[in-house]
C-alpha cells in the first residue's frame, strides 16, 4: 500500500476530477463534489494541507484505493 502524500484542498479536487468527480458547490472553507451515478458527496477543505486521516476517508468513500488515488497524482 503506497503512503499518502500530504496535499492542499486544491491539489485533492484536482486528483477527484480525474476520477470524474466534478464540484457542485462550495460551502464556507468546504467544496462539495459530486459524481454522475453516485450516492455520496465528498466535501473536501479548502485548506494548505488536508490530514491523512481525512483524505484516506475521502478516497473510501469515492469506492477507491489509496494506490489508485497515489497513482492518479
Amino acid at each position: 500500500m503506497a503512503s499518502l502524500p500530504v496535499l492542499s484542498g486544491l491539489e485533492v479536487v484536482r486528483t477527484f476530477e480525474s476520477f470524474g468527480w466534478q464540484v457542485s458547490r462550495q460551502s464556507g472553507s468546504h467544496m462539495i463534489l459530486t459524481r454522475e451515478g453516485a450516492t455520496v458527496t465528498l466535501s473536501i477543505p479548502k485548506h494548505k494541507e488536508v490530514a491523512r486521516g481525512t483524505l484516506r476517508s475521502l478516497i473510501r468513500a469515492a469506492n477507491l484505493t489509496v494506490d489508485e488515488f497515489v497513482a492518479a497524482i
